[in-house]
């Protein structure tokens, strides 16, 4: 079987599984965002290197939630530095930092996002984060991040720091095709996690309805009418969702 194949293939098989054994908590954390959102909670999402790219699959696109607030830093992304990054994800003190910019409270969530669930900065977040009062929701690889040690202070995973764990159903190292010499290739933790999230999207604005209730939601840019609808969130959450 060709390579593209085998990985599309592999991929649908590992999105059935976690979509068939995830089910329960698919629901619990689209009821606990729900939730939130309409009580007038934000939903902060956080990830380092490529799970930065999960942090802002939900944020500020069209058909997506306007409360959302993705927790930024550049130093915990590809594009300045990329082997810097897995440098700074372990850094122990840095989450703290963070949250001066970002001000989670009670009654917010937290979708926290890594596949190994291992370095210092997203659990010690997530720790903050639960501290603060907010839900903390970890989407995370349980295959992966079981078989590894923690790599901070706390001696803990992601999933272990959690009040809801989201399983991808990853495999080890991430990549699931094996090319010449053993060598693996095709990750597969940004598909199932951007297909996991988007479902919760799906659902939470499901949820609205059949309580009688709205949430906002951004309009494509790119169809007529989308700019006026989008300008009015704009101008009412600048300030409050930094990045906006």
């Amino acid at each position: 079987m060709p390579a593209q194949e085998t990985y599309l293939h592999t991929l649908q098989r590992m999105l059935e599984r976690a979509f068939d054994s995830q089910k329960e908590q698919i629901e619990a954390a689209s009821q606990k965002i729900a939730d939130c959102v309409l009580d007038g909670g934000m939903v902060y999402t956080f990830g380092t290197g490529h799970g930065h790219l999960l942090a802002l699959e939900i944020f500020y696109r069209a058909g997506g939630m306007v409360r959302v607030c993705p927790i930024l830093d550049e130093r915990l992304m590809l594009h300045v530095s990329a082997s810097e990054s897995s440098a700074w994800e372990r850094k122990e003190g840095l989450a703290e930092e963070l949250l001066k910019k970002y001000p989670v409270k009670q009654g917010d969530v937290l979708i926290a996002l890594s596949n190994s669930g291992r370095n210092a900065v997203p659990v010690e977040l997530a720790a903050l984060c639960k501290k603060r009062g907010a839900y903390v929701i970890a989407l995370t690889s349980l295959a992966h991040s079981s078989a590894v040690s923690p790599r901070n202070s706390l001696g803990l995973r992601l999933y272990e720091a959690a009040d809801l764990v989201l399983d991808n159903q990853g495999v080890l190292g991430d990549a699931c095709v094996e090319g010449t010499g053993g060598r693996m290739v095709g990750p597969t933790s940004t598909a199932l996690g951007a297909a996991m999230l988007q479902a919760i999207v799906c659902r939470v604005e499901e949820i609205a309805r059949e309580r009688g209730k709205d949430i906002e939601f951004f309009a494509s840019s790119n169809i007529d009418g989308g700019d006026g609808i989008n300008a009015a969130y704009l101008k009412k959450y600048r300030g409050v969702i930094p990045g906006l």
